[in-house]
């Protein structure tokens, strides 16, 4: 699948994958900071999210096979892998898989266990499903049907990114809600290190997520021995969002080590 894709800089290669709802677009001021550090960012969309192509077909095993496609396609040598939540699934598993490919990893606020199902992504499904784009007209008015279910407004400010005007008098969702429903348990799979990964890794978590806990830290290390792992204290699960500050000094930090 030829994923969309943004991309700034020159240099050395230095891809950045979203998470689940996420798209490229919520990544492009951290990457251009990075692509003036001197490397070539490409930020990609993952299937059925932005304007990359949709399938049914969503799972780990298709975006590992999309990442490496990209990565033979660009003829890009031993990138420096990004990803968040999803993305860090994504970026894990092509590490353990492929470590030839790969010069270093950073990980944000995901751990390689299986996690239980989590309503939540249900709740914002249900949320953006409820939105009738025959008669709502203005991004106002979907926001005010999401707040119905959505009481964060950043969560909502999130979600709306994926809004695009599909025709000029008609909104449309990026992403494809079905695909994404009917396989949401496939995200909450775990990931079996079943060699480690000999290459310098970052894991930048949130101190108030409970996406990665203490009891996550040691089968980690196993995995990522070189791993190097930074907590920031008052940030939740949107890490980069919350402290973009701290977050991009941490990585500009192990990026110079």
């Amino acid at each position: 699948m030829q994923l969309f894709y943004r991309t700034y800089g020159k240099g050395k290669p230095f891809i950045i994958l979203h998470g689940l709802f996420g798209i490229s677009d919520n990544w492009v001021s951290f990457a251009k900071k990075i692509a003036d550090l001197g490397y070539q960012v490409f930020v990609l969309d993952q299937r059925n999210h932005g304007q990359s192509p949709h399938s049914p077909n969503f799972n780990y095993l298709a975006m590992v096979d999309d990442l490496f496609e990209f990565i033979d396609e660009h003829e890009l040598e031993e990138p420096i892998i990004l990803g968040h939540s999803m993305g860090g699934k994504v970026a894990m598993r092509f590490a353990l898989e492929n470590p030839d490919y790969i010069s270093r990893l950073i990980v944000v606020d995901i751990s390689l266990r299986q996690y239980p199902a989590r309503d939540y992504h249900l709740k914002v499904i249900r949320a953006m499903k409820k939105v009738n784009f025959a008669t709502v007209k203005t991004r106002k008015e979907v926001e005010a049907i999401l707040a119905e279910d959505i009481d964060s407004r950043r969560i909502r400010q999130f979600i709306m990114k994926n809004l695009y005007r599909k025709e000029k008098n008609e909104l449309a969702w990026r992403m494809c809600l079905d695909a994404i429903a009917n396989n949401l348990d496939e995200m909450f799979d775990g990931i079996e290190a079943e060699q480690a990964l000999d290459k310098p890794v970052l894991l930048v978590r949130g101190g108030k997520s409970d996406y990665v806990l203490d009891s996550d830290l040691p089968p980690f290390k196993n995995a990522f021995p070189q791993a190097n792992i930074k907590t920031i204290p008052n940030a939740t699960h949107w890490v980069h969002a919350e402290a973009p500050g701290l977050f991009y000094a941490f990585v500009e930090e192990f990026l110079a080590d």
